[in-house]
C-alpha cells in the first residue's frame, strides 16, 4: 500500500471489504488531479555573467512540462510563452540598448523560478577552430616577452580583471546537457581566463577597447581538428559539390556537439582560426568550398545569412620537413593560403595576414595571440561597426601591367601608403617569363604601386609574392603585411574579392 494511507486502511485483514472500496475511491480522486510540474531548465549557454547581443532580438529558450506556462523577465521587458508538445519553448527579448550595469534576467513556471545575475547587454562573438585558436592564455603568458612599450601582452593574465569582457569555454562533453548551476560564463580573469583561448580573448578585448560596450566571447575549438567536423553533415549533403560523396574527416561530429546546442544564442559573428590539418592534406580548392559549406551552414543554424565571418591566413612554418599522408613541398602552403583568400567571395568576410607573426619558438603554434586578436578585431571594427578611419587590410593584389623588363604591381584601394616595414629593400618577389620559371627579383615601391624586375628575364608574363612557406616579406601598409600572391593563378582557383 502506498505510504500515505492511514494504518487502519492498508494494515486490514482480507475480509475487510470496506477499506478497499475506499482506497479505491482516493486512487480514483487522485487521477483526476493535474500531473505534478516539471522545473524548467535551460540550456548551459544562458547562464550568469553573461552578455546579451545588443540592437537584435535575443532568443531565451529551454525545457519545461509540455503545455506549461513560462515567463521572461528582462530589462523592463516580460515576454511569455507556452512549452510545447515535446517540452520546449523559447522567447525573443526585443533589442537591447547595450548595458554595463549587472542586470537580473528572470524566467519562472509553475514549478520553479530561475534568476540569472550579472547580465550585461554587448557584443557576442562565437571563436572556433583548432589548437592555434585553442590556445590557452597559459601559454600566451610563457613565450618569450617581446619588446614593446607599456604593458607587456605577455603579462596579460597579471592585468586582466575587466568586468565588461565575459567568456564561455565550451566543453564538448557537456555543452548539450542541462546545467542547474547556470555558472559557466565568468569575467575574463584568473583561472577562467588561463584556460581560455587567447587570440579570443585579445580579439574581445580591443573591440571592448574601440566600442566601450560589454563584450563576451565564446570559444568552441579542439586541437588538430580538421574543418569537416565543424559542419553539420546534412550541409553537406546538400551541397552541389559535396552531395552524393562520402566525405571522410568525420563531418558533424563537433558541429553536434559544440557548435549546434549554441544556437539560438543572438550573436555578432563568428571567428576561425583553422587550416593546418588542411595544409597537411595539401588541400587546395577543395578546402575553400568547404569553408563556403561551413560559413552557410552556420548563418543557417543561427537564421541570419549576414553574419560576419573573419578568420586567420595560416602563419609560416616547415611544412615541407614534416611527415604527412600527401607529399609536402614549400609551395604547399602558398597554395592553401590561397584557397583560404578565394573563400573572401562570399559576402561579409574578412582575413587576416600573418606572414610577420611566426618564430622558431612557437613552431606551427606561434605566440603572437595578442597581435592574432587585434587584427581580428580591425577585421570586426571596420567592416561590421563600419569604423572607416580602421585599417583593417595590408596590401592586396589586384592586377599586373607590364612594361619593358619591368612588371608593375597594382594593388587594390590601400588605406595607407606602401612602405617597408625594416626599411630594408623588399623581400620575396619573384618574376617569370614566357618559360614560367621564376626568378628572384629586385622589388621598389613607386607611389601605389611596386615595379619589379630580375636580369634573368627579358619578358616578365607574371610575379610572384611571399610564394614560399617560410616567406616573411617586408611589404606593409598601415601596419599590416601584404597578402601572398600569385598573378598566373589558374582558372580553377577562385579569385579573392
Amino acid at each position: 500500500m502506498p505510504p500515505w494511507l492511514p494504518l487502519s486502511f492498508s494494515e486490514r485483514g482480507p475480509g475487510s471489504e470496506a477499506p478497499r472500496l475506499l482506497t479505491l475511491l482516493l486512487f480514483a480522486l487522485l487521477s483526476t488531479l493535474p500531473a505534478a510540474h516539471a522545473r524548467i531548465a535551460l540550456p548551459r549557454i544562458l547562464g550568469h555573467s553573461m552578455v546579451l547581443q545588443r540592437e537584435r532580438p535575443v532568443p531565451i529558450w529551454g525545457t519545461a512540462a509540455p503545455g506549461e506556462a513560462v515567463t521572461v523577465q528582462f530589462a523592463g521587458q516580460q515576454q511569455r510563452t507556452t512549452a510545447n508538445a515535446a517540452g520546449h519553448w523559447q522567447v525573443l527579448l526585443q533589442p537591447l540598448r547595450a548595458s554595463a550595469t549587472p542586470a537580473e534576467l528572470t524566467i519562472s513556471g509553475p514549478a520553479n523560478t530561475i534568476r540569472l545575475h550579472d547580465v550585461l547587454v554587448g557584443e557576442v562573438w562565437l571563436a572556433s577552430g583548432q589548437s592555434n585558436m585553442e590556445y590557452t592564455m597559459r601559454k600566451n603568458s610563457k613565450v618569450t616577452r617581446p619588446n614593446v612599450p607599456g604593458q607587456n601582452p605577455v603579462d596579460e593574465l597579471d592585468y586582466a580583471h575587466n568586468p565588461a569582457i565575459r567568456i564561455f569555454l565550451v566543453n564538448r562533453k557537456t555543452l548539450a546537457r542541462p546545467d542547474s548551476t547556470h555558472r559557466n560564463w565568468s569575467i575574463a580573469q584568473d583561472s577562467a581566463l588561463r584556460a581560455f583561448s587567447a587570440a579570443a580573448y585579445f580579439f574581445a578585448k580591443e573591440l571592448h577597447q574601440q566600442l566601450q560596450v560589454p563584450v563576451g566571447v565564446i570559444s568552441s575549438a579542439v586541437p588538430g581538428s580538421r574543418i569537416e567536423p565543424w559542419v553539420a553533415e546534412a550541409a553537406f549533403a546538400k551541397d552541389p559539390v559535396f552531395g552524393g560523396q562520402k566525405i571522410d574527416g568525420d563531418p558533424g561530429k563537433f558541429y553536434e556537439s559544440m557548435i549546434e546546442p549554441l544556437a539560438p544564442f543572438a550573436l555578432r559573428g563568428f571567428l576561425w582560426y583553422q587550416g593546418e590539418s588542411s595544409c597537411y592534406l595539401a588541400e587546395t580548392t577543395t578546402y575553400t568550398q568547404k569553408m563556403r559549406t561551413l560559413i552557410s551552414s552556420w548563418r543557417s543554424t543561427w537564421h541570419d545569412a549576414d553574419l560576419p565571418f573573419y578568420y586567420v591566413s595560416l602563419a609560416p612554418f616547415h611544412y615541407s620537413q614534416e611527415k604527412a599522408q600527401v607529399p609536402l613541398t614549400r609551395e604547399t602552403l602558398p597554395r592553401l593560403r590561397e584557397a583560404q583568400a578565394a573563400a573572401l567571395q562570399i559576402p561579409h568576410t574578412g582575413m587576416i595576414e600573418t606572414t610577420d607573426l611566426a618564430t622558431a619558438e612557437g613552431g606551427i603554434h606561434p605566440g603572437f595571440k595578442w597581435e592574432i586578436g587585434r587584427r581580428l578585431a580591425l577585421q570586426a571594427l571596420r567592416h561590421t561597426y563600419k569604423k572607416k578611419e580602421v585599417v583593417a587590410d595590408g596590401p592586396v593584389f589586384d592586377h599586373l601591367k607590364v612594361r619593358g623588363r619591368k612588371a608593375v604591381v597594382y594593388f587594390q584601394s590601400l588605406s595607407a601608403p606602401l612602405v617597408s616595414q625594416d626599411n630594408k629593400p623588399l623581400t620575396h618577389f619573384e618574376v617569370a617569363g614566357p618559360d614560367g620559371v621564376f626568378h628572384p627579383a629586385q622589388a621598389r615601391i613607386k607611389g601605389k604601386q611596386v615595379e619589379v624586375q630580375s636580369d634573368a628575364v627579358k619578358h616578365p608574363t607574371s610575379v610572384r609574392f611571399g610564394w614560399d612557406e617560410l616567406a616573411q616579406p617586408n611589404l606593409f601598409a598601415g601596419g599590416l603585411p601584404a597578402r601572398p600572391f600569385r598573378s598566373n593563378k589558374p582558372a580553377d582557383v577562385v579569385s579573392a574579392r
